[in-house]
């Protein structure tokens, strides 16, 4: 079994003295796991996670770890290292990925806003993090709908977020279920709680770099 699509390097980690076992996200299939060989010591062309490139990943069985060929073109991570908020988003963002979305299942838009951000991140855009996170709550099944009132219809005066569905409430329709609702504006205390919801329904627990995540 051979896929090859574009991808990003999230994750690696030593297997054995000359071995590392790696995650990309990759634009055609998802989360890709398998092994790069001679990445714990390789001097020329070391994959370090942020690099963006090409992968071919390899198996003989398609239930096999397999193996990949990484060939990299660029590392979005590079100006984001340099800042340690910045540097915080990026693992966050790529820890959410590696728990949350299944292995081999596209998610080509999601890939495409996940280079986007890392993109912004570099040029000191810390903003475009909270963004990524209601993009990936969308791919997970949860698109917040903020235009209007879940109860009335309403297109104003809307201050509140049902955790249930993801729609705003407006502030009459609120009122008897006031503290059970998210208040509005969409900040990053309301996406932590719907991704540890989601987190709790599928048998895990949300990534430490998220809990701690702190943008101002």
């Amino acid at each position: 079994m051979k896929l090859e699509s574009n991808a990003i390097l999230i994750s690696i980690r030593p297997f054995n003295e000359k071995d590392a076992v790696a995650r990309v996200f990759s634009r055609d299939y998802g989360i890709l796991v398998g092994v790069m060989r001679g990445a714990v010591v390789a001097k020329k062309n070391k994959p370090l996670v942020g690099q963006v490139g090409d992968v071919v990943w390899n198996a003989r069985l398609d239930s096999q770890l397999g193996t990949f060929h990484w060939d990299a073109e660029k590392n979005l991570a590079v100006p984001i290292m340099m800042n340690q908020q910045r540097l915080a988003c990026m693992n966050a963002a790529f820890d959410l990925l590696i728990t949350l979305l299944p292995e081999r299942e596209e998610y080509m838009m999601l890939f495409d806003e996940t280079l986007n951000l890392l993109d912004v991140l570099g040029q000191g855009d810390l903003g475009a993090y909270l963004t990524w996170e209601i993009n990936l709550l969308r791919d997970l099944g949860y698109a917040l709908d903020l235009n209007r009132c879940s109860g009335c219809g309403r297109v104003h005066n809307l201050t509140h977020l049902s955790p249930r569905t993801g729609r705003a409430v407006c502030a009459e329709c609120a009122q008897p279920y006031i503290s059970k609702l998210y208040a509005l504006p969409v900040n990053m205390n309301t996406t932590l709680r719907f991704l540890e919801n989601i987190c709790m329904q599928q048998g895990t627990q949300i990534p430490h770099m998220r809990r701690m995540l702190n943008i101002v």
